[in-house]
């Protein structure tokens, strides 16, 4: 069969296509690093003091309340006053009682009137870094000269570090057990393979470095935000005792396990399956050959031993490789959104399922890539196998993704709603499309079935013979210039005829085309669900927006009551109309008009007005508001603290012994 030469357009577009995925690799690692700071998972449900408020006499402490359980220590609340000095006592009081997340600490005594600041950071049960800051004033608002924070923690140089850190331990973890899968489910020969074990042994010292890389980092990541406190050793002892700082170590630990499997599997294994292999060889040939039966017997034993010992150490290899890549997956699961929120029992082991046939399906696929263009003596059937093993993954995948989105959503309008739902609706739209160029890789699979069943090893001795061919024997010349020119030379002409004898299949080429392209979306899909594993579920997110936006609504207008009164005495009958602009918490204007049974202004000697919040036991707090024109009184800056229903009576006085006190019930904010 003569072979069809590629055209050299083709030719050109394949020898682009490695460098036009390094390029969206670093598109997307820019784009990801240049990520806003992940949103973790616990949120700041409520406080006290709240946020804004007004108090009359100085608070004993100040308390947090959160939507999960979080971590903090004796400095995670700090309370400054207006010119930037702690008046905490630095102890944290842990509140917490049932599904009653608080804390607090402690407020000196005898603290001025004036503006506070509470500035506070945590880490959230599911390992992300969360921080805020709100102030609250004593008496009346003042000037201060505290800022408050524009950055939350986690973010900033350090952020961009730690989250390159976790997409190269994802990509690590996902080549590292897919390729091993790929090795041992659907190309055991692989193991022999030089180009394999490179792609393995490098995925080990990636995710074992990025691990070490997070555990160091942990302390500036969730603190300080500064490189320097990685080198701080009490806080890397803090960190151990925290849940993340255990999964790391156990990472650690399962990946010197990880290590002897791959010693053993390029080691004893590759061994003992090229003695299979050449067993098997030499059976056939001895099969084909006239002979006597006790020597086939013999050859048949031989063959059958070799096998045995490599299918027990093949067994062997597949139980505590499981184990191990479960185990790692474990420290993902445990230290993550799987272990918090709503049914951590069912979503941890969903969890591990999903990231085990991540790896199986794009690790494999980056193992299959390398396998097609660096070893071009790959068999037919170990592509078939790995379309199975990429279909049963697809299967798993979409059904703990399934059960995954809708733990994390909750609802159809956080889909798009939040930030979480829009890169779901992206990795869904990534999956989707690696799926068609999968289909399209299948295809070329199934021509790989129709060729002849001896091509891939007519190739591969093809590559010896022109190994053979070449000269035995080469006089190295005594200059070291010329000496190295002519090696590369002859590596720029083994190269060429390993790429000749190569691209000599079509099949194979076109095969090794839509591999690529998958590699290349597999590299975004991977980046995307490093992103979307460090932000909010939808679930809470859409909670917090709710909670927020309740707390921060705002009338379209100022409030306005009209009241009747009767002082009883001359004169005493009229209407007092009340408007509080803009009617929300915080500081409001009040306007006053009195009128008679007329209309008409009417002036009268005095007009007190009072703000009460039974619900919360706030008040009165009483105003005596300023005249300003004839029947109109006025005052500005009216404190209102917190959201509620609020009782506001006004006492209208029209002689020095008729008075009256009406009452109005509103609602502010």
């Amino acid at each position: 069969m003569t072979a069809i030469a590629p055209s050299p357009a083709r030719v050109r577009v394949t020898a682009l296509l490695p460098r036009l995925t390094l390029v969206l690799a670093a598109l997307l690692a820019a784009l990801f690093t240049a990520a806003n700071p992940a949103s973790a998972h616990a949120a700041l449900t409520a406080s006290d003091p709240q946020d804004g408020a007004v108090v009359a006499t100085a608070p004993a402490q100040v308390t947090l309340s959160f939507s999960e359980q979080v971590a903090m220590g004796d400095d995670s609340i700090r309370v400054m006053d207006p010119q930037g000095k702690r008046v905490d006592t630095g102890e944290l009081r842990d509140m917490c009682s049932g599904t009653t997340i608080r804390y607090g600490t402690a407020l000196h005594s005898g603290l001025p009137d004036g503006t506070y600041t509470v500035a506070w950071q945590a880490v959230s049960a599911d390992s992300h870094p969360v921080s805020g800051a709100f102030t609250f004033s004593i008496g009346s608002p003042s000037a201060t000269s505290v800022a408050l924070p524009t950055e939350q923690v986690g973010g900033g140089p350090v952020g961009i570090a730690y989250d390159i850190a976790r997409y190269a331990a994802y990509a690590g973890f996902t080549v590292l057990v897919g390729g091993a899968a790929f090795i041992l489910l659907c190309w055991r020969r692989g193991a022999s393979q030089r180009p394999l074990q490179k792609l393995i042994v490098r995925a080990w010292v990636t995710l074992t470095a990025a691990t070490l890389a997070m555990l160091v980092l942990r302390t500036p990541y969730t603190g300080s935000g500064k490189f320097a406190d990685a080198l701080d050793l009490n806080g890397l002892k803090a960190v151990l005792e925290t849940k993340t700082g255990a999964s790391l170590v156990s990472r650690l630990l399962l990946l010197g396990a990880a290590a002897l499997f791959i010693a053993v599997l390029f080691g004893a294994y590759a061994r003992k399956a090229a003695e299979a292999e050449e067993a098997a060889e030499t059976a056939k040939r001895k099969g084909k050959a006239k002979g006597r039966g006790a020597d086939k017997e013999a050859g048949t034993d031989k063959e059958a031993g070799a096998g045995k010992e490599a299918n027990d150490l093949l067994f062997g290899l597949g139980i505590g490789g499981t184990v191990v890549a479960g185990g790692i997956a474990a420290t993902w699961a445990l230290s993550e959104h799987a272990s918090t929120g709503i049914q951590p029992g069912i979503a941890m082991p969903a969890d591990i399922l999903h990231l085990l046939a991540v790896a199986a399906w794009l690790g494999g696929l980056t193992a299959l890539l390398v396998a097609l263009h660096k070893v071009p003596g790959i068999e037919r059937e170990a592509v078939q196998r790995f379309s199975r093993v990429a279909f049963v993954s697809v299967l798993v995948l979409a059904v703990t993704g399934v059960y995954q989105s809708w733990r994390q959503l909750g609802s159809w309008s956080a889909l798009t709603g939040t930030s979480y739902g829009q890169l779901l609706l992206v990795k869904v739209g990534l999956v989707a499309v690696l799926v068609g160029i999968a289909y399209v890789s299948r295809s070329w699979t199934a021509r790989l079935t129709d060729a002849p069943a001896g091509k891939p090893a007519k190739i591969a001795r093809q590559r010896d013979v022109s190994r053979e061919t070449s000269p035995a024997a080469v006089t190295v010349p005594e200059d070291p210039k010329r000496a190295a020119q002519l090696a590369r030379q002859r590596a720029a002409r083994e190269n060429a005829r390993e790429k000749q004898v190569r691209d000599a299949d079509p099949a194979r080429a076109g095969l090794r085309r839509s591999v690529l392209a998958e590699a290349g979306i597999a590299v975004a899909l991977l980046a995307v669900t490093t992103v979307l594993t460090s932000t909010e579920p939808g679930r809470t997110a859409e909670r917090a927006s709710v909670r927020d936006s309740a707390a921060t609504a705002v009338p379209n207008r100022a409030i306005k009551i009209t009241l009747p009164f009767d002082t009883g005495g001359q004169n005493g009958k009229g209407s007092v109309r009340v408007e509080v602009d803009p009617g929300r918490v915080g500081a409001n204007s009040l306007h006053v008009w009195i009128d008679d049974p007329q209309g008409q202004p009417l002036d009268v000697p005095e007009i007190k007005v009072s703000f009460t919040l039974p619900a919360k036991d706030i008040g009165p707090l009483p105003l005596l508001p300023e005249r300003a024109a004839p029947g109109h009184w006025s005052a500005s800056g009216v404190q209102l603290p917190l959201a509620g229903e609020w009782r506001i009576d006004v006492t209208v006085r029209t002689s020095d012994i008729d008075q009256t006190t009406v009452q109005k019930n509103v609602k502010i904010g």
